[in-house]
């Protein structure tokens, strides 16, 4: 009974009307009168509680204003951001293409195998390097032999003969030959004598990845043919193209000489290289 009456005094009190009167305080004028209850008063404050939250989540979400709230990013510089990573990845990409291209070039000039990259990751290398320190140096030895044998051996030279037995070369220079083909003696070339500043022109269509000088070579002129194979021109007195320039068959490229330290007298001396392996030239050509 005491429950029910405190209740309805509550209830009474919360729907009490008070008048909320705003006068001029010299006149004493009325300017605004209103009329409310305790209820009105907390409805209308929870009403308000409400849109007060529901416009700060909006204003939030939809303007400018969340970047100023901590955890929160701007969108334009999350996507920025993404074109940078993207960026980066590719600048990464080149650059270690560009070293694999420029370590193919230095063991083309070495007169060493190329590298098959297409199957040759890079981090596959620095893990190769790493063993490479914790090995031996019979190891090692052993392990330079088999690669000599795999190097050179027989099956190598059949792979190259199928590929470019339906390919027309033109002969680089008439001369005579006076060295042969011999991998055994690292000789993995001919050497061609022919008129003093003979021409040497391109033995077939391609690009030149290779126009520089070189302590052991002298001026050396390297081109990339379609078919996976190369074709290296060294010991030149001077070179005609530059690297990047696209060749055609026959087009002079370099002039003949004897510059370099690994040469005895004015000659061409000529490679041909398929996937990574050294040919005999004179298998396909007739100098």
């Amino acid at each position: 009974m005491a429950k029910e009456k405190n209740q309805r005094k509550i209830s009474k009190k919360l729907r009490n009307k008070y008048r909320l009167v705003i006068l001029n305080d010299d006149t004493f004028e009325e300017k605004l009168s209103l009329k409310l209850s305790r209820l009105n008063v907390f409805v209308l404050a929870g009403f308000l509680f409400i849109f007060l939250i529901t416009a700060t989540t909006l204003l939030i979400s939809f303007t400018p204003l969340r970047e100023y709230i901590p955890g929160y990013s701007s969108t334009a510089l999350r996507r920025k951001a993404f074109e940078l990573s993207l960026t980066t990845d590719s600048l990464e990409r080149q650059l270690t293409y560009n070293q694999r291209y420029l370590l193919n070039i230095k063991n083309i000039v070495e007169g060493k195998p190329t590298i098959n990259f297409a199957d040759t990751a890079m981090s596959d290398s620095i893990v190769q390097a790493e063993i490479n320190k914790s090995i031996s140096k019979e190891d090692s030895l052993l392990r330079l032999m088999v690669e000599e044998e795999e190097q050179f051996n027989i099956n190598s030279g059949n792979r190259g003969e199928v590929a470019l037995k339906n390919i027309s070369f033109f002969t680089p220079v008439k001369g005579l030959v006076t060295n042969d083909f011999n991998p055994k003696e690292n000789h993995l070339g001919v050497d061609i004598v022919a008129k003093k500043n003979e021409v040497v022109k391109a033995c077939q269509e391609g690009i030149v990845i290779f126009s520089e000088w070189t302590s052991e070579t002298g001026y050396t002129l390297i081109i990339q043919h379609r078919g996976n194979f190369i074709s290296a021109y060294k010991h030149n007195s001077s070179l005609l193209k530059q690297q990047g320039e696209n060749v055609n068959a026959g087009e002079p490229i370099a002039i003949i000489g004897n510059s370099g330290e690994l040469t005895t007298g004015p000659h061409l001396h000529f490679e041909l290289w398929y996937d990574g392996h050294p040919v005999n030239p004179e298998d396909y050509i007739s100098f």
